[in-house]
């Protein structure tokens, strides 16, 4: 997330509204929007490997796979995110009232940059909390091979599931496996290190 923009302070709606005409994306908190900025080749990479893995393991099943460019709105927290992947399989995103906003994802999926990673990890991370239907968020770092699964256990408590490099990664929420090693691919050695 980057800094606020000189904007009013909007509810929602208003934002919602305002968004559908705006050039640049904004995520929306509690009143206050913020431009997205771009993001490292590396970035861009993983999100379309774990995109691309997680539609073509999905294909035939009532789960849709969405990359960042689709808002995903978490009405409890007063906020409206940019998610770089998420998987979602509630009727209720599949209605006409959906097609600009999603509410009830399975999984979410961030890439961690240097810029993003403190907040995806703790405030960000907290709000998506807020989603009923949410079971796991899935951290996808950039400088080493590695993943932060955190899954919802039957108690509601979020328990961390590290994925080291030659791991797959186990997705319960949507029975998918999707090896570590196929979320790097064609991202280059050092390449998120040399930013």
């Amino acid at each position: 997330m980057a800094l606020p923009q000189n904007a009013p302070v909007f509810d929602l709606d208003a934002y919602m509204s305002w968004e559908e005409v705006q050039e640049l994306r904004h995520e929306y908190l509690a009143g206050e929007v913020f431009a997205m900025s771009g993001g490292t080749d590396a970035h861009y990479t993983i999100l379309l490997n774990a995109g691309s893995a997680l539609k073509a393991a999905l294909a035939g099943k009532p789960c849709r796979t969405f990359v960042s460019g689709m808002k995903l709105r978490i009405e409890r927290a007063e906020a409206v995110f940019y998610p770089d992947v998420f998987v979602t399989c509630d009727e209720r995103d599949r209605t006409p009232e959906s097609a600009l906003a999603k509410q009830y994802p399975a999984l979410v999926v961030e890439v961690l940059s240097e810029s993003t990673a403190a907040f995806d990890r703790g405030r960000k991370f907290g709000i998506y909390q807020h989603i009923d239907t949410l079971q796991e968020y899935l951290l996808i770092e950039q400088d080493r091979r590695h993943a932060d699964l955190f899954r919802k256990n039957a108690e509601g408590l979020w328990v961390l599931h590290p994925v080291a490099e030659g791991q797959v990664v186990r997705l319960h929420s949507i029975g998918v496996d999707v090896p570590l090693a196929t979320l790097y691919e064609d991202v280059e050695p050092g390449a998120a290190a040399a930013r």
